[in-house]
């Protein structure tokens, strides 16, 4: 449904490129208003004064990373730990966006500082999309989206700072924010039986150093703990048995990849 909404419309000529590539856009930022207005509500039950909130939204500009931030503020958890946590966390843009480089090339180095900034999961995905089929495509316009969904994105988390300070919130409930938070990344990252084995593994892991060191330091041993197994495990596996059954594809027949694949089939 979203690939063919991204590449089945027949785009104007004579209408602007701002309004075209903002319809482009709308499903994303529309999706962000009810995730970004609870996000907001939760900055400030962790201590963010509205100010604070916008700030956050634009540099970080990371739905997972304001959660977790959140999440681990309102659990005292240590300053390192949650700048540890983030980094680790946010490594993973260093893929995404080098599955775009290849569509920025001619662009200047200071347009890609901006693109790089601007990026974040979801406009990643729209755009990943349209410049695999859509051949008209620009940098420029993929830029755009990206800009749109950062605005809303930062107008909702400012409207939840404001609805959260009028707003008396139940801060256990908070607590469950992470641990559903890192469940549904996991979710959405499974793509072979290989993944789901790490997955168990970091989850032993993170409750052994838990209880070991007594504070969320210890999720961050286990992530590298683990990182470090998984990675280790899949470069044997694809070097020595290829037909191993840990990698084993487990994939959505509507996923965004096989979408990509179906539109490139039939054109």
């Amino acid at each position: 449904m979203e690939a063919s909404f991204l590449t089945k419309q027949v785009p104007n000529p004579n209408e602007p490129k701002w309004r075209s590539t903002l319809s482009v856009a709308m499903p994303l930022n529309l999706s962000y208003i009810p995730i970004g207005l609870a996000c907001g509500v939760l900055l400030h039950a962790a201590g963010f004064n509205t100010i604070l909130t916008g700030l956050v939204s634009i540099f970080i500009f990371s739905g997972g990373a304001q959660f977790m931030i959140a999440s681990m503020l309102t659990i005292n958890a240590p300053l390192l730990s949650i700048v540890l946590m983030l980094f680790f966390l946010e490594l993973r843009y260093a893929l995404l966006g080098s599955s775009l480089s290849k569509y920025l090339i001619g662009t200047s180095e200071r347009f890609k500082f901006i693109f790089a900034v601007s990026m974040n999961d979801e406009n990643y995905a729209v755009n990943y999309l349209k410049f695999a089929t859509d051949k008209k495509w620009t940098p420029r316009e993929a830029l755009m989206v990206e800009h749109y969904s950062l605005l809303f994105w930062t107008v909702s988390n400012i409207i939840g700072s404001l609805v959260g300070s009028a707003l008396k919130i139940d801060l256990t409930v908070v607590h469950f924010a992470l641990t559903a938070l890192f469940l549904y990344m996991i979710i959405m990252q499974v793509k072979n039986r290989l993944t789901i084995f790490v997955g168990l593994i970091a989850a032993a892991l993170a409750v052994f150093f838990l209880v070991l060191t007594k504070s969320t330091l210890g999720l961050v041993i286990s992530t590298l703990i683990s990182s470090f197994i998984g990675f280790a495990l899949e470069h044997y596996l694809r070097s020595k048995k290829p037909g191993s059954h840990f990698l084993y594809k487990v994939s959505s027949p509507g996923s965004k990849e096989a979408a990509v694949e179906e539109e490139s089939d039939e054109n």
